[in-house]
């Protein structure tokens, strides 16, 4: 379906440089419209693909989503664990540091 409206642009793409008639293209011309003429039918075939993606999500894709939001979950709480980890060991470092500085000030007394 897309490939056929592809060489149907390409088709009428061709036709209305030859109706011209009057002027004739250079070779090099000639290659740059029969580039653009690929080029649209591939724009056309991309075009029509993602439409029936969009339309038509597979049940691999969303599988596979459903999958990858299992994952980033767990790394997101592994992270969270390790973040309040440290927090927590940097709070008691702090709190041990200025507690055995007290306790020493009070032997000296």
């Amino acid at each position: 379906m897309a490939s056929e409206a592809a060489a149907a642009g390409e088709q009428n793409f061709g036709a209305s440089q030859m109706s011209d008639g009057e002027e004739t293209l250079t070779p090099l011309e000639q290659e740059v419209l029969d580039e653009y003429a690929r080029l649209l039918g591939n724009l056309n075939t991309l075009s029509s693909l993602l439409l029936d993606l969009s339309n038509n999500p597979s049940a691999a894709i969303l599988d596979g989503l459903r999958g990858l939001e299992r994952k980033t979950s767990l790394v997101f709480t592994l992270l969270k664990a390790s973040v309040y980890s440290i927090v927590l060991n940097q709070q008691i470092d702090t709190e041990g540091g200025s507690n055995a500085g007290d306790d020493n000030t009070e032997l000296r007394d």
